[in-house]
């Protein structure tokens, strides 16, 4: 490979169940969440990755906030979001509240763009979803524009145009690190390209060679531009345990109860435990013991080519003890082993 596999962790602020079994406040999670990145960045993982959502079952609405948190009370591990929904914000508030996270962390800030898996965020904020394409396409473009951090000369339809714009504060050892996610579109890939940004793919089911062609898109697109390509990064969802029957035994009924309400939404059917254990065993879910993650993260690191890999390991109500114990047992034991057999 040619670089050192990083590795991360992704949260979306899930409620969580506290010991009576009942969802904790909101307020409880978020603060829930700053413990998890402080035990993360002990146990020695590179990255932690907050989702930005707008609605009851989850708690974290402004990723940058809580990043601003977990600036203070941590010391080495980056800090990013997963996903900032750049659609329904405003491309310059994003980098500015990125930029002080950067200031804050003394340079460790991140920012993964995308559109999200929901769509709440659209009426809350008074967009028509009839400009999904034009919002992410063109707020995409003015927030590119800002990265090298010179005045900028934009104008599209979406907002009156800026002339010789400068934007404050400005990123510190600049510039942002940037990517782009990308849940298996090809137009998304070649656009990544484009920007010259790193190419992060949210793979949330099925057999994660399945996006081979996609890493493949992305670097025949760098070659065709005369350019080295910049990093892949793989999301996952998955959880560590002591062995794998304890792994699923905790897992699987969180896991449950988050898919079938969101499937509910969608029009999926209740998901059933011979899907879940398909996932496990062939699938993109990355649970089990440490040897049995390790060696699954492996083979799509090498099957991919990634320099990153990104473990959602917040599922539903699954209580945040858990998911400590699963952050600990992935820093200490499945990092380790995935280095050893990529040695």
């Amino acid at each position: 490979m040619a670089q050192e596999l990083e590795f991360g962790l992704d949260t979306f602020g899930d409620v969580t169940n506290g010991a009576d079994g009942k969802p904790l406040p909101h307020a409880q999670v978020i603060r829930n969440l700053v413990d998890e990145a402080v035990l993360a960045d002990q146990v020695g993982i590179d990255f932690i990755g907050v989702g930005e959502h707008h609605r009851a079952d989850f708690a974290v609405s402004s990723p940058e906030a809580v990043l601003a948190g977990m600036a203070t009370r941590t010391s080495r591990i980056r800090l990013g979001s997963a996903v900032t929904v750049l659609s329904s914000d405003d491309p310059i508030r994003v980098f500015q509240r990125f930029a002080t996270v950067d200031a804050l962390s003394n340079g460790r800030a991140e920012v993964i763009l995308g559109r999200g898996s929901f769509t709440e965020s659209f009426p809350l904020f008074g967009l028509d979803l009839r400009d999904y394409e034009k919002l992410f396409e063109e707020k995409l473009d003015l927030f590119a524009g800002l990265l090298p951090q010179e005045p900028l000369t934009w104008q599209g339809s979406i907002r009156p145009p800026l002339k010789d714009q400068l934007v404050y504060p400005p990123v510190e050892n600049g510039p942002l690190k940037t990517w782009i996610g990308v849940g298996g579109s090809p137009e998304s890939v070649v656009r990544a390209v484009r920007y010259d940004l790193p190419l992060m793919l949210a793979i949330i089911g099925g057999d994660p060679l399945r996006f081979k062609p996609f890493v493949d898109l992305y670097h025949r697109a760098y070659g065709q531009i005369g350019k080295p390509a910049k990093p892949v990064g793989v999301h996952s969802p998955g959880y560590v345990a002591a062995t794998d029957e304890q792994a699923k035994e905790e897992f699987f009924p969180a896991y449950k109860q988050m898919r079938d309400r969101i499937g509910a939404e969608r029009g999926w059917p209740p998901m059933g435990r011979d899907e879940f254990e398909q996932e496990v065993a062939r699938g993109s879910l990355y649970l089990g013991s440490p040897e049995t993650v390790a060696r699954k993260i492996a083979a799509t690191a090498k099957g991919l080519g990634i320099a990153r890999f990104q473990l959602k390991y917040s599922a539903g109500p699954l209580a945040h003890e858990k998911a400590m114990e699963c952050i600990r047992l992935y820093g200490e034991k499945v990092v380790p082993l995935v280095r050893e057999m990529l040695a």
